[in-house]
């Protein structure tokens, strides 16, 4: 099977270190602490509503909020097990398609397989789709765990207000540098697709040097290979995108956890 070549990996989550891998985009580890790239993507008026949010009297929520329990604890386990398999089959419904040995589907159906599959608008779109569907279910539960935590009044509340205006501030930042891993995949995508076409070039060149000789011809090398690693990838960049989207979700659940 074909592999993405092996490239030293920046520290850091493994949606980075994946993309590291999987690209050809050299960048350097960033040396700015966190609070200094913040100060960047924060707005002037977000600065501002962030600051009053931290130096003022927290608002008091008015009770009837619905408190957290187990039932909150199965509802995110069960959004992020609903996100994951849509991933997994939405990676594998491609590979699904592709003809069985000894089932040879007729010339027009596998053409057009073909097609699909080696047009790289038909991914890009499959995973901006995904996109779409972790930022909404995600989006969601934040904001009803948020509001758990702005019930509990005091400090927890303010909590809550700092979530809100980090959410609202960083969500079209977040939008951007995300949205751009479609693009990133593509080049991989092109590299794996070359990098199986040379070996089957490079193959046919021996079987016909061979046939020449009167040798026995080696087994045939099955195309098509580079497809299954990519969608593998593609799976595995997804789940660790899923795993960034929810940590904010998490950090909440720990807050309510510990309240």
């Amino acid at each position: 099977m074909l592999q993405a070549p092996q490239r030293t990996g920046l520290s850091g989550p493994t949606l980075i270190r994946l993309l590291t891998r999987l690209t050809d985009v050299d960048v350097p580890e960033s040396r700015q602490s966190l609070s200094d790239h913040l100060s960047q993507w924060l707005g002037w008026t977000d600065a501002i509503a962030l600051s009053a949010a931290l130096n003022t009297k927290p608002p008091v929520i008015a009770p009837g909020a619905r408190m957290f329990s187990s039932a909150e604890e199965r509802e995110c386990e069960r959004v992020r097990t609903t996100l994951a398999d849509a991933i997994a089959s939405d990676t594998a419904a491609t590979a699904a398609r592709r003809p069985v040995p000894g089932q040879a589907p007729p010339a027009k159906k596998l053409a057009a397989l073909a097609e699909a599959e080696a047009d790289y608008a038909n991914f890009r779109q499959r995973y901006l789709s995904l996109q779409h569907t972790m930022e909404t279910s995600v989006g969601n539960l934040r904001s009803r765990l948020r509001g758990m935590v702005a019930a509990r009044n005091g400090e927890w509340t303010r909590l809550a207000v700092v979530d809100a205006i980090m959410d609202r501030a960083l969500l079209p930042k977040e939008r951007a540098l995300l949205g751009a891993i479609p693009k990133l995949l593509q080049g991989h995508f092109e590299r794996l697709r070359q990098a199986e076409a040379a070996v089957l070039a490079e193959a046919g060149e021996h079987a016909a040097a061979d046939e020449a000789e009167g040798a026995a011809a080696p087994p045939p090398i099955a195309s098509g290979a580079w497809l299954d690693t990519f969608r593998k990838d593609m799976r595995s960049v997804l789940l660790a995108e899923l795993d960034v989207r929810l940590q904010p979700v998490e950090g909440l659940l720990a807050a309510l956890r510990s309240s």
